[in-house]
């Protein structure tokens, strides 16, 4: 083996150093980059995820807002048929009088149905003499 001079091995000494260096710099390097990418994809993960909430929320709001509006439908509802059932009741009412008004304004009318009336009396009558046995 060669006898080195001082001059070489301080040269192959910094040679040496020289590559330390840039290994170190390219460990160093692929470290930056691994950290920026982590970084970068738990941003866009984060952004992601405040989208997706903020999704959610504004269906919540609708949701909220299709439930209250459900209420006011319902006691509307519920309002109206208050209304509506004595009006129905008293046209219901009213259109009966009529009835019996034009039926016992007509001498005919009125006959034919005091008859009926007077027959279905007769047979309560008999149909209840026969349950107590007269």
């Amino acid at each position: 083996m060669a006898t080195q001079t001082k001059t070489s091995r301080q040269a192959a000494g910094n040679k040496a150093a020289a590559t330390r260096k840039r290994n170190a710099a390219k460990q160093s390097s692929a470290r930056t980059r691994a950290s920026a990418r982590q970084t970068a994809d738990a941003a866009h993960n984060t952004a992601q995820a405040a989208r997706s909430t903020a999704t959610q929320a504004t269906h919540t709001a609708e949701r909220r807002a299709d439930a209250a509006a459900s209420r006011l439908e319902a006691l509307a509802r519920q309002a109206e048929r208050a209304v509506l059932i004595p009006v129905g009741a008293a046209l219901e009412a009213r259109d009966a009088a009529i009835g019996t008004v034009r039926t016992y304004a007509d001498r005919r009318a009125a006959k034919r149905e005091l008859d009926r009336f007077e027959l279905r009396g007769e047979k309560a009558l008999r149909r209840n003499q026969r349950r107590r046995g007269h």
